[in-house]
């Protein structure tokens, strides 16, 4: 595939910049010399972007070998194409449903403040685009910004990210913007990307404080918005982010009792069993996994592709298993139990 790779680092704190350098020189990594938000940073990667399109794609994300090429056949098929975005699972397999959204009106956002959402999900569905099943390609309002696949004069036309929203309604606002313009988002379920979720942000005081602000921000640059709806935003948003504050707190990690390597690799599975003191069995991917809530699957990049792992963890989800991934020339092991936690790097 003719395309190039981007990498903005918004002034991490650990080694990332050194990593980048070391295991992938090819990619273009621009290093900012401060955490000026996810909507500038996308803008300053925009900017030295050549290709036609552009796919935004979150840092705590694993995409198939094949996801852009689909990604892009599809986009082309379209007419006057906006935004695309593909089938997002989180770290044990099971279907993200922000992947799908409406626009969230006063009354849309006020079903999902409610769960009314969840109790009458056919009348009051639209803030997750229950039109769709997550099997389903089709046309949406809103995408989410782990993953928006465009074409690059359409992000500049619309002025890109707005950098007046720090983080957290950016990719709702964007949407929003290209549907202004007269295109038409979509959702395509012919590809399926992990999304970590947990890892972009810890869910604390400072958390709730910018998904307050970031909501304002969007009621008041595209809603008229009166006294009576501005007080009732506030209570919603405040009860809103205080339960999505609770959700990621921390749970406490639960040590797995057996281990399965999907290797062919003997001398990775001795390493494992050092590092856990703990019998470590080798399985091939060809056999399915029975169902333990205290088995982990290790997959290794190295023998399988992400391809393969990706429908591994949607075939083998709700399954009580839990899953890490060893990419390919590395010597550490990856992965999250639940969207609410921030995940693990586990060396070896």
């Amino acid at each position: 595939m003719d395309a190039e790779i981007i990498v903005i680092d918004n002034k991490s704190q650990d080694d990332s910049c050194s990593m980048m350098k070391q295991r992938f020189p090819n990619v273009k990594l621009i290093e900012n010399k401060e955490n000026s938000g996810f909507p500038k940073g996308n803008n300053v990667g925009v900017a030295v972007a050549k290709g036609e399109y552009i796919c935004i794609l979150n840092p705590d994300t694993v995409v198939a070998e094949d996801t852009f090429t689909k990604a892009l056949a599809f986009s082309k098929k379209q007419k006057n194409i906006g935004i695309v975005g593909v089938k997002l699972i989180d770290g044990t397999g099971n279907f993200l449903p922000e992947s799908k959204r409406g626009i969230p009106t006063p009354f849309v956002a006020f079903t999902k403040i409610t769960g009314l959402y969840k109790i009458f999900p056919k009348t009051f569905g639209k803030y997750y685009a229950q039109h769709l099943s997550e099997n389903e390609t089709g046309q949406v309002e809103i995408l989410v910004g782990a993953f928006m696949f465009m074409k690059r004069d359409l992000y500049n036309e619309i002025g890109g990210f707005d950098e007046n929203c720090f983080m957290y309604s950016d990719d709702i606002d964007l949407s929003y913007m290209a549907l202004k313009k007269g295109k038409s988002n979509y959702y395509f379920h012919e590809t399926s990307v992990i999304h970590y979720k947990g890892e972009s942000t810890i869910k604390d005081g400072a958390y709730m404080k910018r998904f307050q602000e970031a909501m304002n921000f969007f009621y008041i640059k595209h809603f008229q918005v009166s006294f009576l709806f501005s007080i009732f935003m506030k209570i919603g948003i405040v009860f809103f982010s205080l339960v999505k504050m609770f959700q990621g707190k921390p749970k406490p990690k639960l040590c797995p009792e057996k281990y399965i390597l999907v290797s062919e690799n003997e001398v990775l599975r001795g390493k494992l069993e050092n590092k856990w003191q703990t019998v470590v069995e080798r399985q091939d991917i060809t056999k399915s996994f029975a169902k333990n809530a205290k088995t982990e699957i290790i997959f290794d990049q190295n023998y399988i592709n992400f391809k393969s792992i990706i429908q591994s963890f949607e075939t083998n989800k709700n399954k009580g298993l839990t899953f890490k991934i060893i990419p390919e020339s590395s010597d550490y092991v990856i992965g999250s139990n639940s969207s609410f936690d921030r995940g693990e790097v586990i060396n070896i």
